[in-house]
């Protein structure tokens, strides 16, 4: 069995086992939740394969199934389902068992914007690296349009998000080499900034958290819409 699906179903185990808890009940939440992340998927995966196809990442092929799709190993294509889902679970769980562990709506409007503009100028200024680029172009995306249909999500999500950075750093940390001998993937050094922590380019905090973020703000439309449709 490869590492890259060792780490995954290592990632998937607990948080798919507890879904079923009788107080938080994430498997009720599969309708709205199983589509927001395959919308995400398709995304990111287009994404992962326009970059794989121009040499901007790679992925090691002693770490995985080597089974590949359009150059992207199946894994790659997990990570995509898997670690949405994760995150997800633990956004849930935090504000389930934390209700009040938000911002309110000032800051939340303060940090939006300050994260907006500074990605945007953050994506200007650093053009020459692809992924940088296209990492700070996307997030403010993202968040706006969080922002605008899901605010109540983003309230959330921008003071749980530095909780979610402690598993990411340690899967993506093993992911891009720490503790290996080689990285399951990594990066055109041409492509980003090359400032790390561990072996994490800083570009992927940013990404991670438009990774993430998008599926949860899917996720409260689809529930709200469905509220609507359901009292109509």
């Amino acid at each position: 069995m490869s590492l890259y699906l060792i780490i995954l179903l290592f990632s998937l185990s607990g948080p798919l086992a507890f879904s079923f808890e009788k107080n938080l009940r994430l498997y009720k939440r599969w309708k709205y939740l199983l589509p927001a992340i395959a919308i995400t998927m398709f995304v990111f995966v287009i994404w992962d394969i326009i970059f794989t196809h121009n040499g901007y990442w790679f992925f090691n092929p002693i770490y995985n199934s080597g089974i590949y799709i359009n150059k992207l190993p199946l894994e790659e294509y997990l990570f995509f389902m898997v670690i949405p889902y994760a995150c997800a679970f633990s956004f849930y769980a935090i504000q389930f068992h934390f209700p009040k562990f938000k911002l309110n709506e000032r800051w939340t409007k303060v940090v939006t914007f300050l994260l907006v503009i500074v990605s945007v100028l953050m994506s200007f200024l650093c053009r020459d690296y692809t992924y940088t680029f296209v990492v700070f172009l996307v997030l403010p995306v993202i968040l706006l349009l969080s922002y605008y249909f899901a605010r109540e999500v983003v309230q959330y999500y921008l003071a749980i998000y530095p909780i979610l950075l402690i598993p990411f750093f340690i899967i993506n940390g093993i992911l891009t080499g720490t503790g290996i001998e080689q990285a399951v993937f990594d990066y055109n050094p041409q492509a980003i900034l090359g400032i790390r922590i561990l072996s994490v380019p800083i570009e992927d905090m940013f990404y991670n958290f438009s990774l993430l973020l998008l599926p949860l703000a899917l996720t409260h439309m689809f529930e709200v819409r469905f509220k609507k449709t359901k009292s109509a």
